[in-house]
């Protein structure tokens, strides 16, 4: 049965935090501002005013959060990679219950996109939240998170965030401070492991296939081994024992089988189910098949998954990978697909600045595909792609790259900014 809305109390007193009628209102005023700031983003082509409307509600009232987020019951999920999608297959799944739920289904991410997604939630009700890694530890006490998904931790924009350690660190001081903290986590990664280790945690085992960013113990940075599941031979650390895991395109909760049919591609996306079944049983108490049939109906999230139109009638199936560990997922996709694919990057600050990721990258599993490089940096995708023996050609404009590939519907691999322009440009016509 669904739980109450916590009460929210002031830290040190134990008295729930009632809002003063000067605070009341300057909220109030601030997301009318943020209104009419997103209405006038949209009305001139400038975006779709999510963040704008966020940026001026915590500009003009610093505490919005905290009220907006009252009479909510709150999940937050974060990760590296699946986050976005994540949030969306959760959010599903819980809407099949009879309570209202929000969601920043778009990815607006950071405290600027929270804030118009709060202001708008039906009260009392449920909100699941999409958070950045790095904002995920600013936020769960002002919003009184009931709940936290924590997917997985590898590197991403090394230029903006710097070691996966330190993301682990944060999260892990998060469960120090709320011991009691429902958390429903991967299992296989060690860094989220030891993140949510003091938290009451519920643990679901995935299978980690990118191992670059664990090789060693988050605890006393020995040498992992890897068999079936990992261990530190020196200080003992380990994958948490579970009853929970996924078996191929079973997820088995507590010795119940839960067959997972996605409408979306690729075994990350499993992955991403196999949680958001998880945290909708274990949390919000969905009954276990509903969960899968309400996850299996979800076949695009903000973009990704999308078709976009070709020249010659065709359509190019539109992925997003930001970081090594994403786009060896998808090349590795794209490979047992024998799909025909454009690796598009950009190298803008959304995307981060540094390209050096770039050879971390696998891209010998397109040795033998079709293969063109695209995007601001295709001329630096290309040497990469000579560097794996990779036969390609070059074209920086994605769609026309696409339209050079064969095949009834050709894959476009763009980083963040070149997919956003994507987005953009055509919105979901799949959705």
């Amino acid at each position: 049965m669904p739980t109450p809305p916590r009460t929210r109390s002031r830290p040190g007193t134990g008295r729930p935090d009632v809002t003063t009628t000067a605070s009341s209102g300057r909220t109030r005023l601030a997301v009318r501002a943020g209104a009419a700031a997103g209405w006038l983003s949209r009305v001139t082509g400038r975006g779709a005013g999510a963040t704008i409307s966020g940026r001026v509600i915590n500009r003009i009232a610093p505490d919005a959060l905290t009220e907006l987020g009252r009479g909510l019951r709150i999940t937050l999920v974060s990760a590296t990679n699946g986050k976005t999608t994540t949030t969306r297959l959760l959010t599903a799944a819980v809407r099949t219950g009879t309570e209202p739920v929000a969601s920043n289904h778009t990815g607006a991410n950071l405290t600027s996109g929270l804030a118009p997604v709060l202001a708008a939630a039906r009260r009392p009700g449920l909100a699941v939240l999409e958070v950045d890694e790095r904002v995920l530890p600013r936020v769960v006490d002002p919003l009184a998170a009931e709940l936290l998904v924590l997917g997985n931790l590898s590197r991403d924009q090394l230029d903006r965030y710097g070691e996966v350690h330190a993301v682990a660190a944060a999260w892990r001081r998060v469960a120090e401070a709320h011991p009691d903290l429902h958390v429903v986590a991967n299992a296989s990664d060690p860094h989220v492991v030891h993140a949510a280790e003091p938290a009451r945690t519920t643990w679901v085992r995935l299978g980690l296939r990118w191992r670059a960013d664990a090789a060693t113990c988050p605890v006393c940075a020995a040498l992992l081994d890897w068999g079936a599941r990992f261990a530190c031979p020196a200080c003992g650390f380990a994958e948490p024992d579970t009853p929970h895991h996924l078996d191929g395109d079973t997820l088995v909760l507590d010795g119940v089988r839960v067959p997972l049919r996605l409408g979306l591609p690729g075994r990350w996306n499993l992955d991403n189910a196999a949680l958001a079944v998880a945290a909708a049983v274990t949390h919000h108490g969905v009954d276990p098949a509903v969960a899968a049939a309400a996850v299996a109906g979800v076949d695009t999230v903000a973009g990704r998954y999308m078709t976009v139109p070709l020249a010659d009638g065709r359509r190019a199936r539109v992925l997003l990978a930001k970081n090594p560990a994403g786009w060896s997922e998808v090349l590795e996709w794209a490979r047992a697909e024998a799909r025909p694919t454009v690796i598009a990057v950009n190298a803008r600050v959304a995307d981060g600045t540094d390209p050096s990721w770039l050879w971390d990258v696998p891209y010998e599993l397109r040795r033998g595909l079709p293969t063109v490089a695209s995007g601001d940096r295709c001329l630096d995708v290309a040497v990469r792609l000579r560097y794996a023996e990779v036969t390609h050609t070059v074209e920086p404009d994605p769609r026309r790259a696409a339209l050079a590939l064969p095949g009834d519907e050709p894959v476009l691999v763009c980083s963040y900014t070149q997919f956003a322009a994507l987005y953009h440009r055509y919105g979901d016509p799949d959705a």
